[in-house]
């Protein structure tokens, strides 16, 4: 069902054209998706360490659906646009959706005081399903089917590549990840970026200023001074993290060599002409070396955009759920809901 047929089958929508308008049309079209039809159960998740993730959860429709557990990048939180997107998409189609803030991000920021998500911290994922297996053990009982997004796609990629699930995790989609987080910050750097970086740069300092995290004030001071992503990397998330500097950070956390042990079926979502993240490290991968692995990588579609010109949801949320079907064993077996 996925491969090279469908990557070449996505066009984008007018006026759409390029990475660029793609990545901003969120934006610049004031997309707001619309969950209200399906109200929300606000769920505290402990961590071991006494942070606590809070959650939203969306029960579906259908009957004897796995849930979709929806996971974002950086800067992002529950409310972001794509994320919604994504949760009203499988909501329509009668899945469970559980929309997740990382630690630190968005609501989360008050309930953390321990520290702040960061591109490998997929023990936060772990600790999140088996606090689950137990607190809610009817949401993972037919299994989960994470989607990570961005830095979000990055993390969930390594905690696959882990294989230690306290639930069964039947497929996974990421979407737009920096499988090389060097190269993806060296893209960043780029003058052409310039505006993008001091956009991400302003949500890291509002996320940081909202952040219950310990600190002493004069670190803190530092990392909100920072000029770049890379810089703040260097002087508040690798540190925090326990990495010696932000190269340290990069080279333990790109999920790029760490493809080859994943044994779940996962589908892996990239654009070409992804303005922030290169494709390179898409194209230096053995996809055919791991069959666990489908890759999906259009020419178009820049960063989290895949505007398609055949219908208004995003095109990635199509291409996920067929994925899901076929993958984990599910197409013909699952009751639709009522219209």
């Amino acid at each position: 069902m996925t491969g090279a047929d469908d990557a070449a089958a996505f066009v984008p929508r007018a006026p759409w054209w390029g990475g660029d308008l793609q990545t901003l049309r969120n934006l610049l079209a004031g997309i707001r998706p619309d969950l209200s039809p399906w109200p929300a159960e606000r769920i505290f998740v402990r961590l071991p360490d006494g942070d606590r993730l809070p959650v939203l959860l969306h029960q579906g429709e259908g009957a004897g659906r796995p849930t979709v557990v929806v996971i974002h990048g950086l800067t992002g939180c529950e409310d972001s646009t794509y994320v919604k997107a994504t949760a009203r998409w499988f909501l329509v189609r009668g899945w469970p959706v559980l929309r997740v803030n990382l630690r630190g991000a968005g609501p989360a920021g008050p309930l953390c005081r321990l520290g702040a998500y960061h591109a490998g911290r997929s023990e936060d994922l772990r600790a999140l399903f088996a606090v689950l297996r137990w607190q809610r053990p009817e949401l993972v009982a037919r299994g989960v089917l994470p989607v990570g997004f961005s830095l979000g796609g990055n993390m969930l990629l390594k905690f696959l590549a882990e294989n230690d699930f306290p639930v069964a995790v039947l497929a996974a989609a990421a979407v737009s990840a920096p499988l090389d987080l060097a190269a993806a910050q060296a893209c960043l750097m780029l003058p052409r970026n310039a505006a993008y970086q001091r956009y991400i740069l302003h949500h890291m300092r509002r996320e940081l200023q909202a952040s219950a995290q310990e600190a002493p004030a004069a670190v803190r001071r530092r990392a909100l001074a920072a000029g770049t992503v890379r810089a703040f990397d260097e002087l508040w998330t690798a540190p925090r993290s326990g990495f010696a500097d932000a190269e340290a950070y990069y080279r333990a956390c790109s999920a790029g060599p760490l493809l080859p042990e994943i044994r779940v079926p996962t589908l892996a979502i990239h654009a070409a002409d992804d303005p922030w993240i290169p494709i390179e490290a898409y194209r230096a991968v053995d996809w055919a070396g791991n069959p666990a692995l489908t890759p999906l990588l259009p020419a178009s579609g820049g960063h989290v955009g895949f505007h398609a010109a055949d219908r208004p949801e995003p095109w990635h949320d199509r291409m996920i759920e067929a994925f899901f079907l076929e993958r984990a064993g599910l197409e013909g077996r699952l009751r639709r809901p009522a219209a």
